[in-house]
């Protein structure tokens, strides 16, 4: 007997039943045979049916226990199919795939997506290229640049450290259940040359600038000083070219870096 499989609120399921939409992203991210392809989130096994197919080495992971089992069910029989039963958030995916310039795709849940996302971009050198599904919306503020309002901290470091490329939407009624929104697929692809000395401190002083979006980033600063030793802020940010009253959404990736650095510079 079959397992049954139901979507589940608690995990912001929406399955992709569309198969031009599937084919889609099979043709975006081509698996040959013999390359390594992470899945995020098999659900009902729709890609990773295509994906099996290719002869790829697909590694499947899945937190949802009965999506498992059927998972299980259908592509238990196959030597090129490995089912990772735990949380994607919680995955060190160097010591998944032992393979460098591995592949990754998924239809990740709305709810976790751009978490997930930071800890892709963490662990970016495992991958050679990823395609991801996203709610348009967080695609909207990923690919924002500077001066545009919907430009955030998630819009800087995709921008650091991915080339991105979208390339085309999923309307709701390609899902089952339907959601509320569009979704759009991405290309992600780990920048190598990124110029950045300390990830860390990077990371730290962008969230503090847009700790509060309407704020100016010079009084964002200020407030960050509990978890940042930046001094005096507005020697910083005059000796970084950058006007203290502006905001956040208005500074350029190399605005940003140079602050960083210099920060750095100060701290050293």
């Amino acid at each position: 007997m079959r397992t049954k499989t139901y979507a589940k609120k608690s995990f912001g399921q929406n399955f992709l039943i569309d198969q031009n939409y599937v084919d889609k992203i099979i043709r975006a991210l081509d698996p040959k045979k013999g390359e390594t392809i992470v899945e995020i989130g098999a659900g009902r096994g729709v890609l990773t049916k295509k994906l099996v197919e290719s002869g790829a080495k697909v590694i499947a992971i899945e937190l949802d226990r009965d999506l498992n089992a059927f998972l299980r069910e259908e592509f238990g029989g196959n030597e090129n199919f490995k089912l990772v039963e735990t949380d994607a958030l919680k995955v060190d995916f160097y010591e998944l795939t032992k393979t460098p310039q591995t592949k990754l795709v998924a239809n990740l849940p709305y709810n976790i997506s751009t978490a997930i996302l930071q800890r892709l971009i963490a662990q970016r050198d495992v991958f050679s290229e990823m395609i991801l599904m996203f709610q348009r919306e967080v695609v909207t503020r990923m690919v924002a640049e500077a001066g545009n309002s919907e430009r955030g901290f998630l819009s800087v470091l995709v921008e650091a450290y991915l080339e991105t490329e979208k390339l085309f939407d999923v309307p709701p009624h390609a899902f089952r259940p339907v959601p509320k929104v569009w979704s759009s697929v991405v290309r992600l692809e780990p920048k190598e040359n990124i110029a950045i000395e300390n990830d860390d401190l990077f990371r730290a002083v962008v969230s503090a600038g847009f700790a509060q979006r309407r704020k100016t980033i010079a009084n964002n600063l200020k407030n960050a000083s509990e978890n940042l030793t930046i001094g005096n802020v507005e020697k910083l940010l005059e000796d970084s070219e950058i006007d203290p009253k502006r905001r956040a959404e208005t500074l350029t990736l190399d605005e940003w870096k140079r602050l960083a650095q210099n920060l750095a510079a100060k701290s050293a």
